[in-house]
């Protein structure tokens, strides 16, 4: 990786200092032209190039290309708010990825970046540069920073923050104290949806939401927006999320989530968030219990629709889920197939620039968003920005968040309700059976099928995101769920030649939040998809061992929260392509219950020559580990069934329950697995 690029990282660290300020903990300082700076600094710039950065191990040259047009992005206010949800801020965005990605080389886009950080929305800035990196083939190697340490606001009680600033100011760095986040701060117990608090709030998995929609930006240049699947994989991502948040209430003793399916009830469940924006240094706005949903008409923020727009939507999409097409722009009816209908109705939802009639079919999942975030001020009058629903790296920690995903949830079921159960061909492997399934600790003499789950205390530095505070390292330390490490093992019988086959493993409850036995209808959608791999089969038996920290799925503590720092960046640049997208990996699986809550563990290993996409991939290269909900990074989704086969779609009539839906293939196995939640809290070590 060439030492420029790396240079572009300088740009994304404490957000909300000026550019010549120096960073990596005084060790490097971006030299602005004079003409760089803002018209406040401009008049002293001799004395600001004298006062900061005699002492930087590193000086970093920018280019002199001039004063770069970027009058279309400071149409957003620089210190205000910035929402993928609002159609302008989102066009606004996409048009500064577009100029930064259409930059000749790096020194080029160091030098137009530079000069459009103090002058642009932080967070619009940061997003945009880390897309245009991404994406970008002479830069893609670079590790995009966590957004938890560039705005730590949006994930932490700003409580802690002023203990880490006179920590940091006051104690030497040797001898800082760890400051603690409380965990569950937002609400008492007498609210039961607190139950869920360490769900909807855990930073990582509010970081996940982040970098999915960075890796899956809804506008840009085509070539940005237009990944293999893109639609698909948003309807899955957000599937699997609203299939755990569930599993998790039934954990809890709390019923599924309500879709958001009438607009004109009062919704009762209230959201207390308790963070600020660093921006503005203004709290999100709280939402009472029982608020009612308005229109909105915030013509400053350009975000004006009615409730009966989103109705007229809604019925738009599901009318044309209905017919089996939807309308194109011209007129044309675009059939809504079994391989392409969720792609195309997840673009639309959404939406992205890759809608087929963004005009007819309107904005229906951001508007969701956009309803909910400013329910307490619709119409702008006391100058309240939007609520915590409002921007993709705070939405989940709010419960309505899963309202009105359940009901695009529903939306999606509706079009797969309408196509034809998978046949046995479509199922079935002949010559292949899975003889045992098991999993178990890896632990000495663990008992089989028995998973545990416990708080686990971890640390995080969040110096970076102190803008104007301490040089050098100031940790806090926040508790998170977590589950001993466990591996997964199949014996798997082949009868014919040497062959390769997909293995799918899921796991899903037995019973509802009454212990109720689900039927197969509602336990397929309920289903967690915990690996995906490829396997080779040999003539005869096959021993099938798989740890957890393989998954598919997720990625490790490690790149979740990742370091900032130039110094901590690697020089080897494939290890960190595409490396940060995936689900946390200590929210792999569900926190169970004291007493040991029954799952079904299900594995199916499918025929390779259905699955295949013919294109071979390591996923032990370049980080493709996390592909079931990311993707790999330029290159087609390494599956060819749907998402979430095959549970995506119901069965024959006859299958009344997962044993029914199993029993006939041999290449499927299910076993009763236990887990067990331990109410302590143990020291990441």
């Amino acid at each position: 990786m060439a030492t420029g690029n790396r240079n572009l990282l300088a740009l994304l660290q404490r957000p909300l200092e000026p550019t010549f300020y120096p960073k990596d903990d005084g060790r490097t300082v971006i030299d602005l032209p004079e003409n760089y700076l803002t018209e406040r600094y401009r008049p002293i710039g001799a004395n600001i190039q004298n006062r900061f950065g005699n002492d930087a191990d590193t000086r970093i040259p920018v280019r002199n290309v001039g004063s770069p047009n970027i009058a279309f992005a400071e149409a957003i206010p620089r210190r205000g708010g910035f929402s993928l949800f609002n159609q302008r801020d989102r066009s606004v965005a996409g048009e500064l990825i577009t100029f930064f990605v259409n930059q000749p080389d790096p020194d080029t886009l160091m030098a137009v970046a530079a000069y459009a950080r103090d002058r642009v929305n932080p967070v619009l800035f940061q997003y945009a540069l880390a897309v245009a990196i991404q994406h970008r083939p002479d830069t893609r190697e670079l590790n995009i920073p966590s957004f938890l340490e560039l705005f730590p606001d949006s994930f932490v009680d700003p409580s802690v923050f002023p203990k880490l600033r006179e920590e940091g100011s006051v104690v030497q760095q040797e001898n800082r104290m760890v400051i603690d986040i409380p965990l569950n701060f937002t609400a008492s117990e007498r609210e039961e949806e607190q139950r869920l608090a360490f769900f909807r709030e855990d930073i990582g998995v509010n970081l996940h939401h982040w970098h999915w929609h960075l890796v899956y930006p809804g506008d840009g240049p085509d070539a940005v927006v237009r990944k293999d699947r893109r639609g698909e994989l948003f309807y899955y991502m957000h599937q699997q999320l609203i299939a755990r948040y569930n599993v998790e209430r039934f954990c809890a003793r709390l019923a599924r989530v309500r879709p958001l399916n009438n607009l004109r009830v009062p919704i009762p469940e209230g959201y207390f968030p308790k963070i600020i924006r660093s921006l503005t240094n203004r709290a999100f706005p709280p939402r009472p219990q029982n608020q009612v949903l308005s229109d909105i008409n915030r013509v400053d923020d350009q975000v004006v629709f009615t409730i009966t727009d989103l109705e007229n939507w809604e019925q738009r999409i599901a009318s044309s889920i209905d017919a089996g097409f939807v309308m194109g722009t011209n007129g044309q009816r675009i059939p809504l197939t079994e391989q392409n209908g969720t792609d195309i109705l997840g673009n639309i939802m959404e939406p992205s620039s890759l809608s087929v009639n963004r005009q007819f079919y309107g904005s229906y999942h951001g508007n969701l968003h956009n309803v909910i975030a400013y329910s307490h001020d619709p119409e702008g009058r006391f100058l309240e920005g939007y609520g915590v629903v409002g921007e993709f790296q705070t939405a989940m920690r709010d419960p309505t968040f899963y309202r009105l995903h359940a009901q695009v949830d529903n939306m999606f079921h509706r079009h797969k309700n309408t196509l034809p159960p998978y046949q046995a061909s479509q199922l079935n492997y002949n010559g292949v059976q899975i003889q045992s399934l098991g999993v178990q600790l890896n632990r000495a003499n663990a008992p089989a099928n028995v998973l545990l789950t416990y708080w686990q205390r971890s640390q995080v530095d969040l110096a970076t995101g102190l803008d104007f505070g301490p040089q050098g390292n100031v940790f806090a330390s926040f508790t998170h769920l977590q589950h001993a490490p466990f591996t997964f093992r199949l014996m798997v019988n082949n009868t014919g030649a040497r062959r390769r086959g997909t293995c799918r493993i899921f796991i899903g409850p037995k019973t509802d939040e009454r212990n109720v036995p689900l039927t197969y209808q509602e336990q397929r959608i309920l289903m967690i998809e915990l690996d995906k791999f490829n396997v080779t089969l040999n003539p005869g038996n096959n021993s099938i061992v798989r740890r957890s920290e393989q998954s598919s799925v997720t990625i490790p503590y490690e790149r979740t929260f990742r370091s900032v720092a130039l110094s901590n960046q690697p020089t080897g640049a494939e290890q960190f392509r595409f490396c940060n997208c995936g689900w946390p990996s200590h929210l792999l699986i569900p926190k169970g219950t004291p007493e040991g809550m029954t799952f079904d563990l299900f594995a199916m290993i499918s025929d390779f020559t259905g699955d295949t996409v013919n294109q071979e991939f390591d996923e032990n290269v370049d980080c493709n580990d996390s592909h079931s909900f990311c993707g790999l990074r330029d290159r087609l989704y390494p599956d060819r069934r749907p998402m979430g086969y095959p549970f995506d779609r119901p069965a024959t009539g006859a299958t009344r329950s997962l044993q029914d839906f199993t029993r006939p293939n041999s290449n499927m196995a299910l076993a009763n697995v236990q887990i067990r939640f331990t109410n302590t809290v143990i020291a990441r070590t």
